[in-house]
């Protein structure tokens, strides 16, 4: 039967304002509030209006002596506060749009979010000597600029801030009270190959940012990927490490769950932990990877099914309902909960 003009006007009307309220985040986020957090966060790239309270720094590599900018917001008390040193995503900078920003105002503590060589896809970025050295030298600098509580110094990011997250649990000086990464990437050669076969961008960053040419050039993607670095195992006795990442995720985002899993069974491995139910199984990562379904009760976190929970110590990895997203108020509290 063939459909009335009106009908297909209305449905070309419907499928335009769709793209447009998908591409728009502040029509996007008023219309998503009453679901609370059951959307994926935006990956906003962009250049946002910071809160003017946030002022842009800049910070000299002590490596190269380049200067790296970064967001930086000094607590009013007069007595330490604690620090949070947020992590940008892959394809973000410093100036990359965040919610744990405006919670950590809220809370009057310091915050410093460093450009650690700005997006992944140069030879600097992407974990190199050059962006870890990066993220301590902020942290330094957070020091240096405001009366920060030694004892309470925490790292979060998620996606490719979470890699970030990861490679400064492996790298830093610094005593970090706590690490939280969310969906972070693990292993670049195996999400190379991952994002070749998903047709994702991310295939072509991975080989600027190893400097690699037709092919990939292993030895730097292995380099620049924390899954291959030796794991400082006597950090765990005074430094939490909490790794989170949505079931979905690589079905509908872009980094599969088996680079938080993969991590999480490594340093553990490190840690040489003989109790065999402390690590994901090959059982329970198939039938994770096949079923998506939850392996047992586990609880809650933000009101979302937890899948699995593993924990060793100070070291612990949940899989929870959702995909390539950070749930960023609980992620938040947590951070901060000492």
């Amino acid at each position: 039967m063939k459909k009335p003009a009106s009908y297909i006007l209305t449905l070309i009307i419907g499928l335009a304002a769709g793209i447009f309220i998908s591409q728009n985040e502040l029509i996007f986020n008023f219309i998503k509030k009453p679901f609370n957090e059951t959307f994926i966060q935006f990956d906003d790239t962009r250049k946002t209006l910071w809160d003017t309270d946030f002022k842009v720094v800049d910070i000299q590599s002590s490596l190269d002596k380049s200067l790296q900018k970064a967001y930086f917001f000094k607590s009013k008390s007069s007595t330490p506060k604690p620090l949070v040193v947020s992590l940008h995503s892959w394809s973000g900078t410093y100036e990359q749009k965040n919610e744990l920003a405006a919670l950590s105002k809220l809370k009057d503590l310091d915050y410093i979010q460093p450009n650690f060589r700005g997006v992944n896809w140069t030879k600097d970025a992407c974990c190199s000597d050059l962006a870890m050295q990066d993220i301590d030298d902020a942290i330094d600098y957070a020091i240096k600029n405001s009366k920060v509580d030694l004892s309470k110094i925490y790292v979060i990011g998620s996606s490719g801030g979470g890699y970030a997250t990861l490679a400064t649990f492996m790298r830093s000086k610094h005593l970090i009270r706590r690490f939280s990464a969310w969906v972070p990437i693990s292993d670049l050669p195996a999400w190379y190959a991952q994002s070749k076969i998903m047709g994702t961008k991310y295939a072509e960053n991975i080989l600027d940012c190893t400097n690699s040419k037709d092919s990939l050039n292993l030895d730097i993607a292995m380099k620049k990927s924390p899954i291959y670095w030796i794991t400082p195992v006597e950090k765990l006795n005074t430094t939490e490490l909490q790794i989170f990442t949505g079931v979905y995720d690589g079905i509908q985002g872009s980094v599969p769950i088996t680079h938080s899993i993969n991590f999480y069974n490594k340093v553990i491995k490190d840690k040489l932990v003989k109790d065999s139910t402390l690590f994901v199984s090959d059982s329970e990562k198939l039938y994770l990877l096949e079923h998506r379904k939850t392996l047992g009760n586990f609880g809650s976190i933000a009101d979302r099914k937890v899948f699995l929970k593993k924990q060793s110590g100070n070291l612990a990895l949940t899989i929870f309902e959702g995909n390539h997203e950070m749930l960023t108020e609980y992620a938040f509290n947590e951070l901060i909960k000492d």
